[in-house]
């Protein structure tokens, strides 16, 4: 579980992407369209992770980041269809793209999850079935899409891997 009060968790930024993934709590943004406060503590001071649209990327680049790695050799995983378990915050007129995959350690990327515009001023839970075949190790990959908005934001919280994974 991470609700990134404290760090990343062991969450990594890619180093093939165009930006990354920043931990914010919502003092830390001018008024925009982000969220009013964290989902896990429901409060401004709360924290959670954060990418804008800005002067400073262009739209559709993108910033991601990755789980620790999870085992497929964890039976219970496969067989009971573990999962994750998050909280989404997509807000604005002109907001980007939230995709999420499952990368195996080959590099080989599944979509689990395409969310594209504004999907509501609150956050939303999401929970998927981490699909498997064989016995790779994988990761799950939050891959943020910039849009057209220079205050549209994406926000995640709270990830959570089911217990059987």
């Amino acid at each position: 579980h991470c609700n990134f009060e404290f760090d990343l968790c062991g969450w990594k930024q890619d180093e093939n992407d165009d930006f990354d993934w920043n931990i914010r709590t919502v003092s830390t943004i001018k008024m925009g369209t982000g969220p009013a406060t964290d989902h896990t503590l429901q409060e401004p001071s709360g924290h959670y992770i954060f990418i804008k649209s800005s002067f400073l990327q262009l739209p559709g680049q993108k910033a991601r980041i990755s789980s620790p790695v999870l085992s497929r050799r964890n039976k219970n995983c496969k067989v009971c269809g573990g999962g994750i378990l998050f909280y989404y915050h997509m807000y604005g007129a002109h907001i980007g793209s939230l995709i999420v995959y499952q990368r195996t350690m080959a590099k080989h990327e599944k979509i689990l999850l395409n969310l594209t515009g504004n999907q509501g001023n609150f956050w939303q839970r999401k929970a998927l079935i981490l699909a498997g075949d064989g016995n790779e190790d994988f990761q799950v990959v939050f891959e943020g899409i910039a849009g057209k908005g220079p205050k549209d934001g994406i926000a995640l919280d709270d990830l959570t891997f089911s217990r059987e994974c």
